[in-house]
């Protein structure tokens, strides 16, 4: 129903009176403004900002790309600049002011009270690729020594100005994690408790220089809506929301596609990257990849009087190289998506190497078996004992290229390496080359040549 309604405004945006377009506004789900405000020209986007609500104003600068944001924070009035960034949560404040250039990063700074140039301050300190880079410093924390009751109530005069009131964090006098409660729990639990008696001693948390993926993961292994992060002394210095996790997962995800596709691994969107950076995050892989294909050329070259002693073996070079890498890439993708997730370890290489083995031996067998077939009943036809030279090497070949596509994202990735970069191109480049060798190789021994 949303989505008709945003294409209703849309149609008639210039038409709509003020007072029609804010109430058709609000109307609309987070994800619907973002969708009308991205299509719409840049006054009529003005114009709709201007007539959000001030919850969905926050919302959208949020969420909007990195030039818009620099659009809108140029185009705003001052007292509209003041009033939305002191209602936006102190991480999504610092991203945008490392996101804009220094003259718009000025202007935000300036219309920030003192409060909030304090909370920005602080976050500015980490890294942004590191834990600290996206937690928040509003949550909720008590000492071991107070009541159930007291805790309770701390929340009720609290809890508005923090991101989650659902874990409740216990710190002793230095400010050092201790325990967690919960929400829940507190509710159940009789008023005069102590909350030392009933928190969670085991607590989850992270360091603050730790990696923002490596967090992201625990957080979502752990299936936790909030994860404390502490520093070296174990001093809780806030709280990373399940919210900052999706995008930490949304943009590794992005990246790993793009690595995956032998291109730089920047998750910038696509709409806002120029000519020049497009060219700049495909063109260092493709020379790469365009000097490692070369190598096919000196195979060829190399094995230049078997073809001519057997033309018919070039028909089958596409159909050996396709299949080749089509199984390596099956394989590095699953070991990828293992050691992504933690279900596959390198201490695993032995049982993938079994296992590729077997996979790789049954579905050789099978795919030499239909080439066979292939060669000798269709077109161009065949004699068997050709056929036979091709569909042994599409064995071999496959099983050489399962094998590798298992292993190498292992030993990458053991070596603190990427290993994304070996289940695309690379990965087909690679098995290019070894494949030809191999099919060349085992034709000559079959055929006698």
């Amino acid at each position: 129903m949303n989505s008709d309604v945003v294409e209703e405004i849309r149609a008639s945006f210039e038409h709509l009176s003020d007072e029609t377009l804010r109430s058709r506004l609000k109307e609309l789900a987070d994800h619907d403004v973002i969708d009308l405000y991205t299509s719409l020209d840049d006054d009529e986007s003005v114009r709709m900002f201007l007539h959000l609500d001030l919850e969905q104003k926050v919302d959208l600068v949020s969420n909007i790309s990195e030039p818009e944001q620099e659009r809108l924070i140029r185009q705003l009035p001052i007292d509209n600049i003041r009033t939305i960034f002191e209602e936006m949560d102190p991480d999504d404040l610092v991203d945008v002011i490392q996101a804009v250039s220094p003259e718009a990063r000025s202007a935000v700074w300036n219309e920030l009270s003192a409060e909030a140039k304090q909370e920005t301050q602080f976050l500015l300190r980490f890294d942004e690729d590191d834990a600290a880079g996206l937690m928040t410093p509003r949550y909720l924390a008590v000492r071991p020594d107070v009541t159930v009751g007291q805790t309770i109530q701390f929340i009720r005069r609290n809890g508005v100005d923090v991101e989650t009131v659902y874990y409740i964090y216990v710190v002793d006098q230095l400010k050092r994690l201790t325990g967690v409660t919960s929400l829940r729990d507190l509710l159940f639990t009789d008023d005069g408790t102590m909350v030392t008696d009933m928190m969670v001693r085991e607590v989850v948390s992270v360091k603050d220089d730790m990696d923002q993926e490596e967090a992201a993961h625990i957080l979502d292994a752990n299936d936790l809506i909030a994860l404390p992060v502490v520093d070296g002394f174990d001093r809780l210095l806030g709280i990373i929301t399940f919210d900052d996790v999706i995008d930490v997962i949304r943009e590794e995800q992005t990246e790993d596609v793009y690595k995956m596709g032998a291109m730089e691994g920047s998750a910038d969107r696509y709409i806002d990257a120029s000519v020049w950076k497009l060219v700049r995050k495909r063109i260092p892989w493709l020379t790469v990849l365009l000097i490692a294909g070369t190598i096919t050329t000196n195979v060829l070259d190399l094995f230049q009087p078997l073809i001519l002693g057997a033309t018919f073996l070039i028909l089958f070079v596409p159909v050996i190289t396709q299949t080749g890498g089509n199984s390596g890439t099956q394989s590095s993708t699953l070991m990828i998506r293992g050691l992504a997730t933690g279900e596959i370890r390198f201490r695993d290489i032995g049982l993938v190497i079994a296992k590729e083995l077997a996979v790789g031996l049954i579905m050789g067998l099978t795919l030499g078996v239909v080439i066979v077939v292939r060669g000798v009943f269709l077109p161009p036809g065949i004699e068997f004992m050709s056929a036979i030279a091709v569909g042994a090497s599409l064995v071999f070949v496959v099983l050489f290229s399962s094998l590798v596509g298992g292993i190498a994202p292992l030993l990458i990735h053991k070596m603190g390496l990427d290993p994304t970069v070996m289940a695309g191109p690379l990965m087909a480049t690679i098995i290019d080359v070894a494949g030809l060798t191999i099919y060349f190789q085992i034709a000559r021994i079959i055929l006698q040549l």
